[in-house]
């Protein structure tokens, strides 16, 4: 058999789902999704999981590097946590989905565990692997900058599919100026989604003249949270909810508010755009690539100006005009994914030619 004929050949894909445990967020939603087995066939998918924390460590240092040595033909993607150092022995067959650089961009966000566990191995694999994908082109151009020059960094957007089920709505709430204005965040309460700005905007609009509360969705994660022991009466806690919870409270708000200091994506913007919820987020590169026009952009650093924002946008129609662009939005993002996954598969299948064109990946930067 010809090394092209052997390429060509449905090939063996461990994936890594050691991080597969507990609650479902966005990260876990992207791997399950993205590298379904249905998604890769004709593929034989392997997929390698672990029922706690030090089986995880164990797996990704050094139970996954000596497979790369026992399995020569296959394929490793690691669509979560980044490989150990030692899977560099098999390099050229290994395919790390990157979601963010959080790990190295914002170090003093990150938990003790993070920093010492995940941050270290995340650089090394920057340096020696040659197959990078990314959620977006604002991550691709994130990772370009500190990568291995030779390294491929091709865009591998997910689909962003109904996780809520919203399809059903008409659109967000009724809401009649003078009434609560119900804004909704979504995501695990840490330092990096700045809630503290969320509940700063909200107190904003309240001392405006626009009764508003919000009502967060998400898990208590690392670090310190002062809010939480004083909370002011305009927040909800929720927790994290299932998604039928989450559909019914999704269906009681007006606006989706987003105030993170740092994504890669911001899965939730758009799979809450599936039942034409309207979107407030930051006036950042990676929001602009998500939101398109479907959108508000603010700065939530300044929370009396974009509390100011917010309210003259409403009162302008923006609830309206956001919500009918919702699902265009969603549509445009979904059709890109598609075309990327299209050249993924081309790719696993050794398709040389699958990440020629230029709107496909980040290329480097010319040198200065």
């Amino acid at each position: 058999m010809t090394e092209a004929t052997r390429r060509a050949a449905p090939r063996r894909i461990y994936i890594d789902q050691t991080h597969l445990r507990g609650h479902v967020t966005g990260i876990e939603r992207v791997t399950l999704d993205l590298f379904a087995p249905d998604s890769l066939g004709p593929h034989e998918i392997r997929p390698v999981a672990s029922g706690s924390l030090p089986g995880m460590i164990a797996t990704q240092q050094v139970g996954l590097p000596l497979r790369t040595v026992l399995d020569r033909d296959a394929l490793f993607l690691f669509p979560g946590f980044p490989p150990g150092p030692l899977c560099a022995v098999a390099a050229a067959r290994c395919l790390l989905y990157v979601h963010d650089t959080f790990l190295l961009t914002r170090k003093e966000d990150l938990s003790l565990r993070s920093r010492l566990y995940m941050s270290p191995s995340f650089a090394l694999a920057l340096r020696w692997c040659p197959n990078l994908f990314v959620n977006s082109r604002t991550t691709g151009e994130a990772v370009r900058a500190v990568c291995a020059r030779s390294a491929r960094v091709a865009l591998l957007r997910p689909a962003v599919r109904d996780a809520f089920g919203l399809g059903g709505l008409t659109g967000p709430a009724s809401y009649e100026a003078g009434t609560t204005l119900r804004l909704l965040a979504i995501g695990t309460i840490e330092p990096r989604k700045n809630y503290p700005a969320a509940l700063a905007l909200t107190a904003a609009l309240n001392r405006a003249g626009v009764p508003a509360e919000l009502h967060l969705v998400g898990r208590v994660g690392w670090g310190r949270h002062d809010f939480l022991q004083d909370p002011p009466t305009f927040l909800h806690r929720h927790g994290y909810l299932p998604d039928a919870g989450l559909r019914s409270l999704a269906a009681s708000c007006h606006l989706l508010l987003c105030t993170s200091k740092a994504e890669g994506l911001g899965l939730p913007l758009l799979e809450v755009q599936h039942g034409g919820l309207p979107v407030a987020a930051p006036d950042d590169p990676v929001f602009r690539e998500v939101l398109g026009a479907s959108g508000l952009l603010i700065r939530p650093e300044d929370p009396e100006a974009a509390a100011r924002i917010l309210a003259a946008w409403i009162a302008a129609g923006g609830l309206s005009r956001a919500a009918r662009a919702s699902r265009g939005n969603v549509a445009r993002w979904n059709a890109a994914a598609d075309a990327d996954a299209g050249r993924f598969r081309r790719f696993l299948t050794g398709d040389g030619a699958a990440y020629d064109a230029a709107e496909s990946v980040v290329r480097p930067h010319a040198p200065v």
